[in-house]
């Protein structure tokens, strides 16, 4: 795992430059990993610059990452990139991968067992977007930190 905080507000609004990158591996178990580094993003966002963020935010934002993360590594061979940055009251999760495919919601189907991550993403989120880019794609959600 690679993480990179490009901080240093300057007098700034402390939520104006905090992100963080991360390399995962792209296997099944990168799914925690990326749900961990994300939770601590946000708890170091907490202490180390007084950003407040909600239990609930931080609940969302796993389960937001838990399902990009997820849905990268079922459909994109390789490794993948997750950034997190904090700007406006919210953390942007943004997922790229190596499928420059956009992906899609299912019709609802209450019968359907499994395959509703992006629903939920959908579901959960202030902004969603896709980005299709020439390596692969970029799948962008915006939570809002407090309730």
């Amino acid at each position: 795992m690679e993480s990179v905080d490009r901080g240093g507000t300057g007098g700034r609004d402390p939520c104006a430059a905090l992100s963080a990158a991360v390399a995962l591996s792209g296997d099944g178990s990168c799914i925690a990993e990326a749900r961990h580094h994300a939770a601590s993003f946000l708890a170091r966002a907490r202490t180390e610059r007084d950003v407040r963020v909600s239990a609930r935010a931080i609940d969302l934002t796993q389960l937001v990452v838990s399902e990009l993360v997820t849905n990268a590594s079922k459909y994109a061979p390789g490794p993948l990139r997750m950034d997190l940055r904090i700007a406006d009251a919210m953390v942007e999760v943004a997922v790229q991968d190596s499928v420059p495919v956009r992906p899609a919601a299912r019709p609802a189907d209450p019968q359907r067992i499994g395959q509703h991550g992006l629903e939920i993403v959908m579901a959960v989120a202030e902004h969603f977007h896709i980005h299709l880019l020439p390596s692969g794609k970029r799948v962008t959600a915006h939570i809002a930190l407090t309730d």
